[in-house]
């Protein structure tokens, strides 16, 4: 495996590297692009098949340019690239975020490539005979929107006309190594994503995942894994199909990291099982699994009522995982009106490290479980609903409870519009426990996942809050609640290989008045907030743009050193009906800044908005 890394993980007194070095390659700037294949209308390339897929090297891009209409297309990656040279397809949106769209039903796959198992995935990657046949290695997927490999659906392929079958995904990944699929759409297939066990460290980010699986069958989910070592965060991984039995995350990878990522529904949210391979059961890192500062939703009428499974589902217990899954500061609901168990081990050899979660039922405490049947819970400083019980279905089963806060509500921000945030009352702050001994630093719950697909840093305290966010003290206190009519940002270009002008609209239509200073104020002033981050987190620009300055029924805008209110300040004012412009604003990276995607987010008191941006050097 590569040896040059980020994170490394030690068990047993060795080292293994793991997914998480391919997230070196997001700071890593191409220093030479061999070829760039630009696809879309009036371009190079005005089909996707007209790339040379046969041919791509380490270096090469193929930029799919957004169009209004819809590329019918599939194809096959078996190329290799390299730890600083890549290889990578890549949406470029049009102005407004949109994706370019690969759809499955009647794609074509051109004919100069031949690939087995054209019928399990629209876009592939590895096993053909031409390309020829080699393990593919450092690619990148990003920013494509693609649907609709699955039955009743059919393409012309190499044996003409042929039909996909149950389990095809929209991105099938037969065997490779060091592989991101970034910021991609993944619906209306089988599966959303599968890779089968010859995957080696695969990357998966920013992704939405939504409406796969096949009509009353248990076998396709959104998501089927099996690598050797894997990380998903920042994805929103939303319903199955209607009638879809799935789960919605399934995975039998060995060394799994799940963290910040929003899960909803499913026949379970996470269902994670044994693998077949022996390299796998037989390796220390298969033993161990980290689930943290994610959101999990279980909503009435899903299938299963257990949340999370974990061990195995073969029957063959010699491969189950037999080792712990730590669960920690995750927030995690239920809106059931039944029963919900919160996890349940395959066998007595698997147990499950819960801290820092918060598990909340909008069922009474008694409709809530920790365990299932089997195996071991340790419990500590959750918050959990009054009244929960050690199991529904009693069996071998047992429960530790070393101390938890328990309550009927954990005082979220707003949870009927599913901002989970903590309020400043929340029992949930400053209630956290010391993490797990053996989770390393790397491993910290460090960042939040914004709706939706987004991330920011999470702030730093003395004492972890309960729960996947943190409450920052004093943030957008004693501000007017706006309730915008609009607010949304612009950018042009996008992408961009110089800079993009950035424009953003507030148009107020009611507030709440707010607390006095010693005397009323005339008018309002507030400062916006502008804050652009790369695809992990890492805030690459920050600043105070602009002000909007409400006078009466007038808004105007001023200059920044003009505005006395920043975030955080008081006044007394009403807001009333007023449409407003902010000024412009233009980004110029600095030449530090590698190529990649972006979130913009701007934010004025209690309202915020994102956009993202490609910039291409």
């Amino acid at each position: 495996m590569n040896n040059i890394i980020i994170l490394s993980l030690e068990f047993n007194n060795r080292l293994l590297y793991v997914s998480l070095a391919m997230l070196s390659l997001v700071l890593v700037e191409t220093p030479l692009i061999a070829a760039t294949y630009s696809v879309g209308s009036g371009l190079a390339y005005d089909c996707i098949g007209d790339v040379p897929w046969d041919v791509l090297e380490a270096g090469d891009s193929v930029l799919i340019h957004y169009r209004d209409s819809v590329y019918h297309e599939k194809w096959v990656l078996c190329c290799v690239g390299t730890f600083a040279e890549p290889v990578v397809v890549r949406g470029i949106p049009d102005e407004f975020g949109n994706l370019p769209v690969i759809d499955g039903r009647d794609a074509v796959t051109p004919p100069g490539l031949n690939f087995w198992n054209e019928e399990r995935g629209v876009i592939k990657i590895g096993g053909a005979n031409n390309p020829p046949d080699t393990m593919p290695a450092y690619i990148i997927i990003e920013n494509l929107d693609i649907k609709s490999g699955r039955p009743p659906y059919a393409f012309t392929g190499r044996y003409g006309l042929d039909n996909y079958v149950n389990n095809c995904a929209a991105i099938y990944i037969e065997k490779g190594e060091h592989i991101i699929i970034r910021n991609c759409t993944l619906r209306d297939c089988g599966n959303g994503l599968f890779c089968g066990h010859q995957a080696t460290d695969l990357v998966v980010e920013g992704c939405y995942i939504v409406n796969n699986g096949i009509e009353d069958r248990i076998y396709e989910h959104n998501n089927y894994t099996e690598a050797f070592g894997i990380l998903f965060q920042f994805n929103h991984f939303d319903s199955l199909r209607t009638g879809c039995e799935g789960n919605n995350l399934k995975d039998r990878s060995a060394g799994c990291i799940i963290r910040y990522n929003w899960i909803e529904d499913g026949n379970r949210q996470l269902d994670l099982v044994d693998t077949d391979y022996e390299a796998f059961y037989s390796d220390s890192i298969y033993n161990k699994t980290y689930v943290y500062g994610n959101i999990l939703v279980e909503n009435e009428g899903e299938g299963n009522s257990q949340i999370i499974h974990y061990g195995g589902d073969s029957g063959v217990e010699e491969r189950y995982r037999k080792g712990t899954l730590l669960l920690y500061n995750n927030t995690i609901i239920s809106t059931r009106s039944g029963n919900t168990t919160l996890v349940r081990l395959s066998s007595d050899g698997e147990a499950c490290d819960a801290r820092n979660n918060i598990i909340y039922t909008t069922a009474t405490g008694d409709h809530l479980a920790m365990l299932n049947d089997a195996g071991t819970i340790e419990l500590r400083n959750n918050w959990l609903r009054s009244g929960w019980v050690n199991t529904h279905s009693p069996g071998t089963g047992v429960v530790n409870d070393y101390g938890n806060v328990e309550g009927s509500d954990p005082g979220f921000a707003n949870f009927p519009l599913d901002d989970l945030n903590l309020s400043e009352s929340s029992p949930c702050i400053n209630a956290g426990a010391s993490l797990h001994a053996e989770i390393l630093p790397e491993l910290f719950p460090t960042m939040h996942y914004i709706r939706h697909c987004l991330s920011a840093p999470r702030p730093e305290d003395d004492t972890l809050d309960i729960g996947a966010y943190e409450y920052l003290t004093g943030f957008l206190v004693d501000e007017p609640q706006i309730l915008p009519d609009k607010f949304d940002i612009l950018c042009y270009p996008n992408p961009f290989s110089e800079k993009t002008t950035i424009s953003y609209q507030l148009l107020v239509s009611n507030t709440q008045s707010i607390p006095s200073l010693s005397s009323p104020v005339t008018d309002f002033q507030i400062a916006g907030k502008i804050e652009i981050y790369d695809i992990n987190g890492r805030l690459v620009f920050f600043d105070w743009q602009g002000c909007l300055s409400i006078q009466g029924r007038d808004a105007s805008v001023t200059g920044r050193d003009a505005c006395p209110y920043r975030v955080g300040g008081k006044g007394m004012h009403q807001l009333i009906n007023a449409p407003t412009h902010l000024p412009s604003f233009s980004w110029q990276p600095d030449e530090s800044i590698p190529s990649g995607v972006y979130m913009i987010r701007v934010q004025f008191l209690n309202t915020q908005t994102t956009r993202r941006v490609v910039y291409l050097k």
